[in-house]
């Protein structure tokens, strides 16, 4: 079965699952999305390696790699491997040196993990033909338009959200990140509050 390999797009609030957030993922020679919903704290995991953030203490999925490296085995690669019932799953696939393994793992999971490797996220066609979405052309807000739906969250970029949210919604958002302790979108939220004043 051919490998298509995905890029990280975006990471957003979903509008659909209040607490939960919207990974997409992008076909890397490709127009096609795919949009997956994680929880707050797999988001959060794969956040703060992607802003290369170094929280005070290890995080389960940095404690991941720390195990890896003592005992010699390395990831190379995280395949999102099936969809069943509207539910996405994975592999990840390990090397000792000697022989290659496979672990299964939520997306979430295993794309938090693959990140702290620097290893190609895969898909294969009949994932990206059930759940993927096309978007047409190179405009932002088109793809945009063509990721949301009823069932799909938003896609915009959070600092295009904090530009479009009321002053009550900013203040909702500020304290919900305060008490998630999220701490660098809490500073984004405070800093767009204090342009309006």
């Amino acid at each position: 079965m051919d490998k298509i390999k995905l890029e990280i797009l975006g990471l957003s609030p979903s509008q659909s699952q209040s607490g939960s957030f919207a990974l997409v993922l992008g076909e890397e020679y490709g127009n096609r999305r795919l949009p997956i919903i994680i929880g707050m704290f797999e988001a959060q995991a794969i956040a703060i390696e992607i802003e290369k953030i170094v929280p005070n203490r290890p995080m389960t999925h940095d404690l991941f790699k720390q195990f890896a490296e003592q005992f010699k085995f390395t990831v190379r690669e995280i395949m999102i491997s099936d969809l069943r019932e509207g539910i996405f799953f994975a592999k990840i696939v390990c090397f000792d040196g000697v022989r290659e393994s496979v672990i299964d793992a939520r997306p979430s999971d295993a794309i938090a993990i693959g990140i702290r490797f620097d290893v190609p996220i895969y898909t294969n066609e009949s994932i990206l033909s059930e759940a993927g979405i096309t978007a047409s052309g190179n405009d932002e807000e088109e793809q945009e338009e063509l990721v949301r739906s009823p069932n799909r969250p938003s896609t915009r970029s959070f600092g295009d959200q904090l530009k479009n949210a009321s002053s009550e919604e900013l203040q909702h958002m500020l304290e919900e990140a305060l008490g998630n302790e999220e701490y660098e979108r809490a500073a984004k939220i405070r800093d767009e509050m204090s342009k309006r004043n």
